[in-house]
């Protein structure tokens, strides 16, 4: 806390308050008239409700830098094969204790409960409308003119008009739902987006808005256009990353730009927090149940899982980029899906030996989806959640190394890594039987490939039995 008020103290004394300065020329592209600028012009002069804000709009007016983007690297070293050939069918080993599945209770469907109110704009999210309340006076900001001035003309209007009901409504829906830093981070964009209809606006209120929610986040410009930059926890791969002050920010949207742009050094007061995509605890969304059955083979025989899942968290997790594998591995399936899955298990497994159930799995996650590189299937890489993996029909190997350690852990509670070469992944388990095998802090865990089909626990695709990992992923 000592920090922080020594870094405001530091804004105040550093750069005070000093004049508005207005550019010899400008353009009235994004301007009805000149009377709409004087109008935003005289606003910047009303009074703030947090005295942060009069510092940081002073230091706003400070010279801004140039900052070039440098690609962040890619997941995969070389492409994922395009084929792969199954494995020359053995017999399934029957070692190891007896297995006996313990059904979770039969969860009842929850959604999150939504704030009753029908005032202000309405926002669709995942399901759910929600209302927010926005001041009038936030609705008349327009970036003009198309430079740091206009930048703080937004700011000083957001500052001086009432948010602060606004920001309450924020973190009560978030905490209602569950919603980790990603979650907000969308809530605030989609907000942000029923505000305005033009696209800098947006991202300078979602500027506005996130870093009082204590995100550390600035704003750029790029060809006379806004770019929203964040700091965040993970990294993200194969993305235009800025290095500012030692510390990576990363454009969030869709279609991030690349090359340089000019912003400032300092954050906001108070904005630490870095979006941390990690998704320990599932979001509370809005109920939009379906049904999948899946069927694959084992020994000649065919079987079949039946399971249910929320189309509206497939379609939050369809929203995250490229992070870190942790983030994949370390997230839970659905406690419906989970138990659908545990009940369909249940008959087949009870009494067998243990195994004799990791190729069960194994088998299930080999056969009942078919393999598709991202590029095909997505037109880019997509790093998938195990309820992702469930959901769609085609994967490829990170996807489903994500699912059987999702299942294997939770099943059996087997500890299990994921193995990750130049253009493949598998899993390893920490199980005392021959194969192919790693060694991972002193303990040797024995592969068991999800992707390479028909192969058991123990076996390894040829071209990677002599070839050391380039890394590990943990699950928590």
């Amino acid at each position: 806390m000592q920090h922080n008020r020594d870094g405001e103290q530091k804004l105040l004394n550093q750069f005070g308050r000093f004049s508005f300065l207005l550019i010899a020329t400008f353009s009235l592209a994004k301007a009805g008239s000149f009377e709409d600028f004087q109008r935003v012009q005289n606003a910047s002069f009303s009074q703030y409700k947090d005295k942060k804000d009069s510092a940081f709009e002073s230091y706003l007016k400070s010279q801004w830098s140039e900052y070039n983007s440098f690609l962040s690297p890619s997941l995969y070293k070389k492409a994922k094969p395009k084929v792969i050939l199954p494995a020359t069918i053995k017999p399934v080993l029957s070692r190891g204790p007896s297995i006996h599945l313990k059904i979770l209770k039969e969860v009842q469907k929850q959604s999150a409960p939504l704030l009753k109110t029908s005032k202000g704009i309405a926002v669709g999210f995942f399901g759910a409308l929600l209302h927010f309340s926005v001041d009038a006076k936030v609705k008349k900001v327009r970036f003009y003119p198309q430079n740091k001035n206009g930048i703080m003309n937004a700011f000083s209007i957001f500052a001086s008009s009432d948010y602060t009901v606004l920001l309450d409504e924020i973190k009560k829906s978030s905490k209602s739902m569950k919603l980790n830093d990603w979650g907000v981070y969308l809530l605030v964009q989609k907000i942000a987006g029923r505000t305005f209809n033009d696209r800098d606006d947006k991202k300078l209120f979602a500027w506005f808005l996130l870093n009082k929610l204590g995100y550390d986040t600035k704003v750029g410009i790029h060809s006379q256009h806004i770019v929203l930059l964040s700091r965040t926890k993970q990294l993200i791969y194969a993305a235009p990353k800025y290095t500012i002050e030692g510390k990576s920010y990363f454009s969030l949207s869709k279609n991030p730009i690349s090359g340089s742009l000019y912003t400032y050094a300092q954050s906001y007061p108070n904005a630490t927090k870095a979006v941390d995509f990690s998704l320990d605890t599932l979001p509370l969304l809005v109920q939009n149940t379906q049904t999948k059955t899946r069927t694959f083979s084992m020994q000649n025989r065919q079987y079949s899982l039946s399971y249910r899942y929320n189309k509206n968290l497939i379609d939050f997790m369809n929203t995250y980029p490229q992070v870190s594998y942790s983030v994949y591995f370390s997230t839970p399936l659905e406690k419906e899906t989970l138990f659908d899955i545990q009940k369909s298990l249940k008959p087949y497994l009870d009494g067998k030996k243990m195994t004799y159930g990791l190729n069960f799995l194994l088998r299930f996650v080999q056969t009942a989806f078919k393999y598709e590189r991202d590029q095909q299937q997505f037109g880019k890489e997509k790093v998938m959640f195990a309820q992702e993996t469930l959901y769609y029909d085609k994967s490829d190997c990170e996807d489903r190394a994500t699912l059987y350690a999702r299942l294997v852990k939770k099943l059996f509670g087997i500890s299990v890594v994921g193995v990750k070469y130049a253009n493949h992944m598998a899993t390893a388990l920490y199980i005392p039987i021959n194969g192919a095998g790693v060694h991972v802090h002193g303990k040797r865990y024995v592969i068991a490939d999800p992707t390479y089909i028909d192969a058991n626990v123990g076996e390894s695709m040829p071209q990677y039995r002599s070839v050391i990992p380039d890394k590990f992923i943990y699950l928590r």
